[in-house]
């Protein structure tokens, strides 16, 4: 029976485009709000902002999901302390941080306090304030407004560590009383142009998507942090405030915005000391906040801009010999085509510019792509995204993509080098591959913390070993239909909760470059490795 849950059919719900479905809650929940002075223009800014919800960017300033409202209301700073503190790289990692965090009422003159010791903090640079209102969507949930601050940072020292402490009038973290609140993060070691990549450090990075709120999620991050990364990249379905993911209008029904409270504490752990860059998946479209779902992301985190639009989690950076790019699988995705095409083309176009820069760089040795739904996987659930099949494959393997990370299924697969569709070289667990000869590898790291999917064939992983050579699947084609396939490419499979490390290691003294992969459970266990090898410095084979 087709029953309107927000008002819409659900067999119309299902045709109405992310842009669509916040025009109609828009309609339908703005009424009334006019006297809360809903921001309409930018403002022209200079440096940092101060927090009485004036917004730097010309995409925020034009959402009517940012509201403007008194910052100095009767508000006791010192009862109120930040929290979700998160860090993230700017455009260029050595020299440009971006910190976050929430308070939990609005505040007065929010600030940042940094330097290169913990006694030594005397540069304060005023917080911009995203404030971010959400109505009662339904009948049984009230309306919430949020607050989240931020400080961009230029002009760092590369390879430097810094303190830092949040606050506002009332908390201030160089007080001894809030030394404990205090955090660091390092910038990346400068670039090395000319010098060959082999000048490079060593470092470690970590990866996963669909991480939640859990206590699953919270062990995953405990083990995070004694890995020491140099920055993590979670590939989408960040916290889950939309429990439902369809990108359909119904799904407000199930929509809860102190998800995100919850995540972000959970997360600060990790995140107030390690860049958490973040790639946007299905249950990241919040219809409510922008045309494109992501204008709560987009008042939650500060990531680079670089990419072909500002709101929709796409940018690229290079940290060391590692060029790293972040794709929004939304906009190609036929399962679930409610972003389907947002861009009309500019993100694939802009990623062949940056793979074509990054493979003509002799200082990057390895690409590195990460984003939500999986080119290659087996489970029962979501398998294999054809969209991405059809506009990137072809682009990770004119450039040989030395590692792609996809989240949406919840489970741990690694495929053989594929090219093709097909496997091109086997790579069971500890071998060698060489992309540029041998292909592209993908792995799969979606089981942070939700609920774990399920195979149609045994797991098979280091100590477990069943291989099977070929497997019935399935794959997403156009109009949201399962086509049934045959495939030879699964090499790991693993059911429980886990997480992937990467250790990059220069080449040394003529020796090839490797990344090598280390899939752990969230206890700590390895179950997977693969290297994976190239020429330093090397833009052959492409």
């Amino acid at each position: 029976m087709d029953i309107p849950r927000m008002g819409i059919p659900d067999h119309l719900a299902e045709q109405m485009s992310m842009a669509e479905q916040h025009d109609y809650l828009r309609r339908r929940f703005s009424r009334g709000y006019s006297r809360r002075g809903i921001l309409r223009a930018s403002a022209a800014t200079t440096g940092a902002l101060t927090a009485v919800g004036v917004l730097g960017s010309p995409a925020f300033a034009a959402a009517p999901d940012l509201v403007t409202r008194s910052a100095t209301d009767g508000i006791d700073g010192s009862l109120v302390a930040p929290v979700g503190r998160h860090l993230a790289f700017g455009a260029d990692p050595s020299t440009q941080f971006r910190i976050s965090w929430q308070v939990p009422a609005a505040v007065k003159k929010p600030f940042l306090r940094f330097g290169r010791h913990p006694h030594e903090l005397g540069q304060r640079i005023p917080a911009e304030l995203r404030d971010l209102h959400t109505p009662a969507l339904t009948a049984t949930s009230a309306a919430l407004d949020q607050y989240y601050l931020h400080v961009a940072l230029d002009h760092l020292q590369p390879g430097t560590t810094y303190y830092y402490g949040v606050g506002h009038t009332g908390f201030d973290p160089a007080d001894p009383a809030h030394a404990a609140t205090l955090s660091t993060f390092t910038t990346a070691p400068a670039p090395r142009r000319g010098e060959g990549s082999s000048a490079h450090d060593a470092f470690t990075f970590t990866a996963f998507g669909d991480q939640g709120v859990s206590a699953h999620a919270l062990a995953n991050d405990n083990v995070i942090l004694a890995q020491q990364p140099a920055f993590h990249l979670h590939a989408g379905d960040i916290c889950y405030a939309d429990p439902d993911g369809q990108g359909l209008e119904s799904d407000s029904a199930d929509y809860a915005a102190t998800t995100w409270d919850s995540f972000l504490a959970q997360t600060e752990t990790v995140a107030s000391k390690i860049p958490w860059m973040v790639a946007y998946g299905n249950h990241d479209m919040e219809a409510w906040y922008s045309p494109t779902g992501y204008g709560g992301e987009e008042a939650r985190f500060s990531l680079p801009e670089n990419g072909p639009t500002k709101d929709s989690g796409v940018y690229s950076f290079r940290y060391g010999n590692v060029g790293v790019i972040s794709l929004d699988a939304n906009d190609v995705s036929y399962e679930i085509p409610a972003n389907n095409g947002i861009t009309s083309g500019k993100q694939t176009t802009w990623l062949e510019r940056r793979l074509r820069e990054f493979r003509q760089d002799a200082e990057v040795d390895f690409i590195v792509v990460f984003f939500h739904h999986c080119a290659f996987s087996t489970t029962h659930q979501h398998a294999s995204e054809g969209g991405v099949r059809d506009a990137w494959v072809p682009l990770f393997e004119q450039y040989r993509v030395d590692l792609v990370i996809n989240g949406h299924n919840h489970v741990y697969e690694r495929t053989d080098a594929i090219l093709g569709g097909k496997a091109s070289k086997a790579a069971p667990s500890g071998a060698s591959i060489r992309p540029a000869e041998d292909g592209v590898v993908y792995v799969t790291a979606g089981a942070a913390g939700r609920s774990l999917y399920s195979f149609d064939y045994a797991d098979t992983y280091e100590g477990n070993e069943h291989r099977v050579d070929e497997l019935v699947t399935y794959h997403w084609e156009k109009g949201s239909v399962k086509v049934a396939e045959t495939i030879d490419w699964s090499r790991v499979r693993y059911t429980g909760y886990s997480f992937l490390r990467v250790d990059v290691v220069p080449a040394r003294k003529g020796a090839t470059a490797k990344l090598k992969l280390t899939a752990l459970t969230e206890s700590g266990t390895a179950f997977d490795h693969l290297t994976i090898e190239r020429e330093a410095g090397s833009t052959r084979g492409w």
